[in-house]
């Protein structure tokens, strides 16, 4: 399994996480499956008792297995209760790179809706009044970077954004993508079961906060090379 190290300081390690590989096991998750956790306690042992769950030491966010991008370790119990705390309390400024379906209108946006579960499907959430359940605050802000326009596809094209997430519900951006009518390419779960992308074009670009230590970390993550590759055939 290789796994790119981004940044390390003797409190954090910062990963590159793949498309494709889950970041941790559960109850309804084959225990042969490989995850990032099986990486870091292999790599990183002492950190198996580091957090407040055993299945998921040291993390403290997460990413779908199927978008890739920065994921922060924390490598001590001190660092990962400051981190749990700043993701808490909005602290960290999160970017992601989408491309949806479709030719989005407006250059920028507010998507504001709050988010609960489906009652057709375990899996999914939903940001609707059709959602069972607890519903949860969820915002979304997004910025259009570039629309290729397709008259021979279902939506017209594609649009290409970044995304700016101010709070962190399961699946919030994907199911706020769909709800606004313009599905992520390549997401089978909240978009077309056929699509042009074998993955979803979802990747946590970039994470900015202040460090344990009161320094201020930009950290960033570029593309991988197949969302670079389905970039430079549509232009």
């Amino acid at each position: 399994m290789e796994i790119k190290i981004i940044y390390e300081d003797q409190n954090i390690i910062a990963v590159n996480k793949p498309a494709g590989l889950l970041v941790h096991g559960g109850e309804n998750i084959k225990t042969d499956i490989p995850t990032l956790v099986d990486w870091i306690l292999k790599k990183y042992p002492e950190i198996k008792k580091i957090g407040d769950d055993p299945l998921r030491p040291g993390i403290v966010h997460r990413l779908d297995k199927d978008t890739s991008g920065i994921l922060i370790i924390a490598k001590n119990q001190k660092a990962f209760d400051y981190f749990k705390e700043q993701f808490k309390r909005r602290k960290i400024k999160k970017i992601y790179i989408a491309l949806v379906n479709g030719l989005l209108k407006e250059d920028k946006g507010i998507i504001d809706l709050p988010i609960g579960k489906s009652k057709k499907d375990f899996r999914k959430k939903l940001a609707s009044k059709k959602a069972i359940g607890k519903t949860r605050e969820a915002l979304t802000e997004y910025k259009v970077l570039k629309r290729f326009k397709n008259p021979n596809l279902p939506m017209g094209g594609f649009t290409l954004i970044e995304v700016f997430p101010k709070t962190g519900r399961t699946h919030q951006i994907r199911v706020h993508l769909k709800t606004l009518g313009h599905p992520i390419v390549g997401d089978r779960l909240y978009g077309f079961k056929k699509d042009s992308l074998d993955r979803q074009f979802l990747h946590a670009s970039s994470l900015e906060f202040t460090n344990i230590d009161a320094s201020r970390l930009k950290l960033e993550a570029d593309l991988p090379d197949e969302l670079k590759n389905f970039l430079n055939m549509l232009n």
